[in-house]
This record gives structure tokens, C-alpha cells and sequence, in this order.
């Protein structure tokens, strides 16, 4: 049976490390290996996290730090720290409060946050819940005048950008969570969702391969990039971009931003980790619009190294989750005090007294 929710953080959670063992003790399994799972043998989530390991840092001595500070600013916005709540689906399998938890938690911390299609509380909820950015990340429906709805609700709810996740057209064998069966509970489910008319029945009897069915006819296209853009009012991000053809490509159609990612890990296992892949798509948009990085976050020093590497801000998911699991409101609030604590740290030892000093040259030579 899962322990319930801690009251009081202890004194010995001091890394986003710490509180992965407190998470799994109230969680189930299913719901376990869902929220923290990658896809198939789990060698891209691995990797997203060995890729900030490879990278050493060159510290510099003697810097002024007169006004030093960790703000950006991001489509009209400044967020007091380029670190940001990732959008996870279903977040009241970690917390009855579920993303109304999260969506304090940053607001307590100047953060911004991504609200995933998927969430188990209204995208209006939560932007009613506490005051901070929140962008809205949109999964194209089969159903393009019900995603056209989520749009529409989204601009009148008061988010401030779209970040379509374009790199999960279907699910990855995810096969941990397989393993365990996994099933949404009584209570939990993706409720922006409903009304969604289902996919046609398949016309052929028996099985049947995924490209026998209706999903490659629906699945997103660029034109559907480009009908969005076309459509709001509100900056389009794209999620989901490792590629550097890709991401010209995307400017093409308009897009304001891109999101490296790499679903957690969660889709096309292999593909490389974040911050291998982030150089190349930061080099293809030659500062023609910001690039966050989504993916392995873990440390300050994995913040200030990826601002290195050409990222504006970055996400973090898995850590807030297991916060959230471990302690709600209180437990994000922490693991976001944490991360920008270290990013600080980070930022005094490699001699950058605010996110636009950080240049590629505090990354060690050969590194």
C-alpha cells in the first residue's frame, strides 16, 4: 500500500535525486512505471542524464557580480529564472491535487508552467489556481475542430503560448509500464479531452498493423503546423525537435520557438539525448527564435551548461513529479528552490553574473 504524502520535507532531501525513493514508496506500481518509465530498453532516458555528465565545466575566477540576477525573458514575459515545470500528463497519479499542486508551486517560485493536454484538471482550473505563466502544450487531435477547441480555450483561459509536442504522432513501447499492466484509476483521466469523438472502428477483421488503421491518415503534418500558427494569436512552440533540418524547416512555418526533446525518453528509444542534440538546432536558427532544452535536467550546473550550449531555459519533469508524489505543493516548490539555488551557484563559480553571459566558452575544452 503507498504511503501517503509527506507533511514535512526532511532535512536530508537536499538534490532532485533525493526524492525519487520518497516518490516510489507512494506511488503503485503501474502508476510507478508510467510516471517515471521510458521507452523499450530505457537507452535514451539513461542518456539524457550521462550527456550532462559528459560535459565538464571551466570556471572563471574574479568576476563582477554588481546586479547579478537569473532572469529571462520569453514572448513578452520575464520569468525571475529560465527553469520551467515541463508538461506531464496525469499528474494526479503522483498527488490528489494533481497539476492544481504543481501550478502553485511555481507560481510561489516565479516559474513558468507548461500544461500538458493530458492533465486531470481543467486547463481553466489551472490557470485559475495561482497566478503564473503558464503555456498550454497541445497534442493535435484526430478531431482538428476539437483541437481548434483546446486552442480557443487556452487563448480565452489567459495561457501564453502553444507548445504542440510533435515528436509522439503515437505512443513508445514502453515496455516497463507494459510490464505492469498499467491502467488509468477510477478518478484519474485526461478531462480537456472530453468530448473527443473516438477514431473509427478498424473496417478489417482480426488484427491488424498500426498502418492498416485510421491513425496515419489523422496523425499531424506540417500543414497542420501551419494552420495553427495561422489560426492564434499566441506564439507556437514546437516540442519534439532533435533535428536540424527540422528545425529550419520549422521557422519555415512560422513557429516562435522550439523545445529540444526527446519525450523523456518516452518514444523513439536511441535517439540521442537532449544536449547532444541541442547544438545542432541551436547552429540551424541562428538566434532567429529562443530554443529551450526539455530532457535530463538534474542540477544547476545541467541549467547553466545547457544556457552554454545556445538554450534559453530549460524544463524539468520527472524531479517536480516525484516531488509532487512525495510532498505536493511543497515538495515542487522545493525542487525548483533547489535547481535555481544551484543554477546560482553555478553561475558564481563559472564567473556569469546573469543567463546572457553564459557563453559556450565555460564549457571545458574537448568536453
Amino acid at each position: 500500500m503507498p504511503l501517503p504524502p509527506l507533511e514535512r520535507i526532511p532535512s536530508d532531501v537536499v538534490a532532485l535525486a533525493d526524492y525519487a525513493p520518497l516518490a516510489r514508496e507512494r506511488m503503485t506500481d503501474a502508476a510507478w512505471a508510467y510516471l517515471d518509465g521510458g521507452a523499450a530498453d530505457e537507452a535514451t532516458l539513461a542518456d539524457n542524464l550521462a550527456a550532462f555528465r559528459r560535459v565538464r565545466l571551466a570556471g572563471r575566477v574574479l568576476g563582477d557580480f554588481d546586479g547579478a540576477n537569473t532572469r529571462v525573458e520569453l514572448f513578452g514575459t520575464t520569468f525571475d529564472h529560465p527553469i520551467l515545470l515541463a508538461p506531464v500528463a496525469l499528474q494526479k497519479l503522483a498527488h490528489p491535487l494533481g497539476e492544481l499542486a504543481s501550478a502553485q508551486a511555481a507560481a510561489a517560485l516565479g516559474a513558468g508552467m507548461v500544461v500538458s493536454t493530458e492533465a486531470t484538471a481543467t486547463l481553466e482550473a489551472i490557470a485559475l489556481a495561482a497566478p503564473t505563466p503558464l503555456w498550454f502544450q497541445l497534442y493535435v487531435q484526430h478531431d482538428r475542430d476539437f483541437t481548434a477547441g483546446l486552442v480557443a480555450r487556452a487563448e480565452a483561459a489567459g495561457y501564453r503560448a502553444l507548445v504542440v509536442t510533435v515528436d509522439a504522432p503515437v505512443a513508445g513501447m514502453r515496455d516497463r509500464e507494459r510490464r505492469a499492466s498499467f491502467a488509468l484509476p477510477e478518478g484519474v483521466s485526461p478531462v480537456n479531452l472530453e468530448g473527443l469523438r473516438a477514431l473509427p472502428p478498424q473496417v478489417s477483421p482480426g488484427p491488424t498493423s498500426l498502418f492498416d488503421g485510421p491513425l496515419p491518415g489523422v496523425a499531424p503534418t506540417w500543414k497542420d503546423i501551419e494552420a495553427l500558427v495561422a489560426s492564434t494569436h499566441l506564439p507556437v512552440l514546437l516540442k519534439g525537435i532533435l533535428r536540424a533540418d527540422d528545425a529550419r524547416r520549422a521557422l519555415d512555418h512560422g513557429v516562435a520557438g522550439l523545445v529540444v526533446s526527446n519525450h523523456g525518453g518516452r518514444t523513439l528509444d536511441t535517439a540521442p539525448a537532449t544536449l547532444d542534440a541541442l547544438p545542432g538546432v541551436v547552429a540551424a536558427v541562428a538566434e532567429r527564435v529562443p530554443v529551450l532544452l526539455d530532457g535530463g535536467i538534474r542540477r544547476g550546473t545541467d541549467v547553466l551548461k545547457a544556457l552554454a550550449l545556445g538554450a534559453r531555459a530549460v524544463l524539468v519533469g520527472r524531479p517536480y513529479v516525484h516531488a509532487l508524489a512525495a510532498a505536493g505543493a511543497p515538495g515542487v516548490a522545493h525542487v525548483l528552490h533547489i535547481l535555481r539555488s544551484e543554477f546560482e551557484v553555478a553561475m558564481m563559480l563559472a564567473g556569469c553574473a546573469t543567463p546572457d553571459r553564459i557563453t559556450r566558452d565555460v564549457i571545458w575544452p574537448g568536453s
